[in-house]
Formats: structure tokens, sequence, C-alpha cells
């Protein structure tokens, strides 16, 4: 059994985008894979969670109100 990895990052922290992301086909309102967030965008958290299969943190991040997406902390960075 893999140990869970303890988050980086909390909820309300700002953080931005390190590329661009792009919808696996979980996003239902965008084509697959088109672009979801620009590299350079901000969020800010508003949910913590984990992947289960993996262990390792997931957080959903609010892009300007207007949708949420799920990033690993590799695709981001705080400011």
């Amino acid at each position: 059994m893999i140990e869970p990895r303890l988050p980086k990052y909390q909820w309300g922290q700002r953080v931005h985008v390190l590329a661009d992301l792009r919808n696996d086909g979980s996003y239902p309102d965008a084509g697959v894979d088109a672009v979801l967030a620009r590299a350079g965008e901000t969020g800010e958290i508003v949910q913590v969670g984990t992947h289960t299969e993996t262990n390792t943190p997931v957080y959903l991040i609010e892009f300007a109100g207007l949708r949420v997406i799920g990033c690993l902390e590799e695709e981001i960075e705080p400011l």
C-alpha cells in the first residue's frame, strides 16, 4: 500500500498554473483536449482531496469564479 502524501498547499491559497491544462474528458462542458486554463493563469484552492489509487493530493482550483478544475501539485505553484 502506498502511504498518503501530505498536501503542500492549503485551502484558500492563491496559485498559478505552470503549463496549459487540457481536458482529459473529465470536464463535461469542454471538448476533449480543450485548454481549460492557460499557463500563468491564477486561481484559488477551494478544496483539497486525495487521488485514491495513488494517494496523492488533488487540488480543486477555482479560476475567475467561472470554473473549477482538479490539479496535481506538479501543475500549480503558489503566488
